[in-house]
């Protein structure tokens, strides 16, 4: 009886830190809005991955912070770490970054990043596809792409879909 309760203890630990790890993402994928926003390929698929692009987001980068092989949206030079929210602004039919602030905004359409590493990083970095269009999404984000992008009301994102302008 107490090798079952001990179990079932630990099978119900682990179904609850995978829902705590898929919280954000699923949050943004059933309650948010759908924004677009420009996207180009940083890394393509990788063999050893599979099906996986990191993908870049030039009107969402920090000032003039260049991209030099790894995801992310530049760095926030302000001596500090932690939650730093990009706030969005609509121009010609896509979303663009307004401000980078630490404290959470009171409205308006906005993401949840973190730049604990040294890049600031807002979980729609990478995108994962089947095997089959892997080819097809590398000629699409050669070309240019927006991504369809969905914000809850936290500001969790989540890459919905990449398609053609």
């Amino acid at each position: 009886m107490n090798r079952t309760v001990t179990t079932a203890a630990v099978a119900l630990t682990q179904l609850l830190l995978v829902g705590v790890a898929v919280a954000p993402q699923l949050s943004a994928r059933v309650t948010g809005d759908t924004y677009l926003v420009r996207v180009s390929m940083l890394d393509p698929v990788d063999p050893f991955r599979g099906a996986y692009v990191a993908l870049d987001y030039p009107d969402l980068r920090h000032g003039s912070s260049q991209s030099f092989g790894d995801p992310g949206l530049g760095s926030l030079d302000d001596g500090e770490e932690g939650a730093v929210y990009v706030t969005l602004v609509e121009r010609e039919g896509v979303w663009v970054a307004e401000d980078w602030v630490r404290e959470r905004p009171a409205d308006g359409p906005y993401l949840a990043c973190d730049d604990r590493s040294w890049q600031i990083r807002c979980g729609i970095e990478s995108w994962f596809l089947p095997q089959d269009e892997a080819a097809a999404a590398e000629d699409l984000l050669r070309d240019g792409a927006v991504a369809e992008v969905r914000i809850d009301g936290r500001g969790n994102a989540a890459v919905v879909d990449v398609r053609a302008p």
